[in-house]
């Protein structure tokens, strides 16, 4: 039986040091990211790496994730292989074959955390309109030139996909430039 620690803050530029400091772990997973989904590195790490009969240690619940569903599911899936989890916290403990109350209590705590990301975004989103009305929002800074992108297209035998991976950039964004490019041209 080993304790394992899991810590999220969600980018890199925050402190981890407030979560789990006081709590023995033999190994600890951290992540640097958003809890929006269950695709984060040192998750799906931790996920591999616990067997049953351990405990995974977390600081809250919305460190393991945003989203009610996710969270739930992870912690379903842990408590089927006989892994427990304790979210420090809120003083919970999870393990399978759970009382009632604590599955209550658990749902509304995860119900808050998705509901406090949902506050975020739209916080974030009323933020951006009136930055964007006042002139000051420029969106995100282009990490390639369009130009690059539409010569890169004009070669021979260059698609869509193939021009991604070539400039090491998503699909989408050689699908938006050359939206844009098509709709100057005409």
């Amino acid at each position: 039986m080993s304790d394992i620690g899991y810590i999220r803050v969600s980018s890199e530029y925050q402190n981890t040091e407030r979560q789990l400091d006081e709590v023995k772990l033999d190994k600890t997973f951290t992540d640097k990211t958003s809890g929006v989904d269950t695709q984060r590195p040192q998750l799906q790490a931790m996920l591999e790496y616990v067997r049953e009969g351990d405990v995974i240690h977390v600081h809250s619940i919305d460190r393991l994730a945003r989203n009610l569903k996710d969270l739930s599911q992870l912690v379903e899936d842990l408590n089927a292989r006989g892994i427990t989890i304790h979210f420090h916290k809120e003083n919970l403990t999870f393990k399978n074959g759970q009382d009632p109350i604590k599955k209550l209590m658990f749902q509304l705590l995860g119900s808050f955390a998705e509901f406090e990301r949902s506050l975020i975004r739209e916080r974030q989103r009323e933020g951006i309109a009136k930055a964007k009305q006042a002139g000051k929002y420029k969106g995100r800074r282009k990490t390639i030139d369009s130009s690059v992108i539409i010569e890169a297209m004009s070669k021979e035998g260059a698609s869509y996909r193939k021009t991604a991976k070539a400039l090491n950039i998503s699909l989408s964004t050689v699908q938006r430039v050359m939206k844009e490019y098509k709709h100057l041209k005409l």
